[in-house]
């Protein structure tokens, strides 16, 4: 079982690490809200444990935005807050559980263990757009039965538009949600990434799918 670990304390990411592999978890520890949600999008890990109290992204804003792109790993959230609105709070927002700091490692190796039991939920889908196939479980690609190797970066936009096809995509939405930031109009990091794709999916194909609707953003469709 693989586990990631977001804390940015150092001392108890190192004892919920060393607990949970002396039980033969496989763990990854990282201690920024913006590289947990990262490698727990890109990562396949049986459990999340994740603290809500993080530097730059917070761990509600990791999991909120976990939520919105389809992510169903299971997660353990870490609260100093014992309010019974803050435990209600965490839950609403996708929380699966939570345990309240201080903790003894005995509660929290068991709720972990609760949680790699639960039964898998709906296999994630698989959108199509004419010919193009995307897994978003696997966050694998093909076009006409033929991988389509793409980055992380390119992924998440493709399959962020594929989600909306047939609808104009702002560069906005697009740069918020791939890269969760506000949009700065002098960046043109969304039409880089277009570009890549574009030579990826599209290149050698009589059919284009991606568009650009000038002034607005740019969208997925087959007709």
């Amino acid at each position: 079982m693989k586990v990631l670990v977001v804390e940015d304390d150092r001392t108890v990411g190192q004892f919920v690490q060393r607990g949970l592999e002396e039980h033969r978890f496989v763990v990854d520890l990282v201690a920024e809200g913006q590289t947990g949600l990262e490698r727990a999008s890109q990562g396949s890990y049986d459990v999340i444990v994740l603290d809500l109290r993080l530097p730059g992204l917070s761990g509600g804003e990791v999991l909120r935005t976990l939520r919105d792109r389809g992510v169903e790993t299971p997660v353990l959230v870490l609260t100093a807050q014992d309010a019974v609105e803050s435990k209600v709070q965490a839950l609403r927002i996708g929380a699966d559980d939570y345990v309240t700091k201080p903790f003894a490692m005995e509660e929290l190796l068991a709720r972990v263990e609760v949680l790699t039991r639960r039964p898998k939920g709906i296999a994630p889908p698989v959108i199509t757009v004419a010919d193009l196939v995307i897994d978003t479980g696997k966050h694998q690609v093909e076009r006409a039965g033929k991988s389509v190797d793409l980055t992380p970066k390119e992924y998440t936009v493709l399959e962020y538009l594929a989600r909306n096809a047939g609808r104009v995509m702002p560069r906005t939405l697009i740069t918020e949600y791939a890269w969760d930031y506000h949009f700065d109009p002098g960046t043109n990091i969304v039409d880089v990434v277009i570009t890549r794709l574009r030579k990826k999916v599209d290149h050698g194909f009589p059919l284009k799918l991606i568009h650009t609707v000038r002034g607005v953003g740019y969208v997925l469709k087959s007709d």
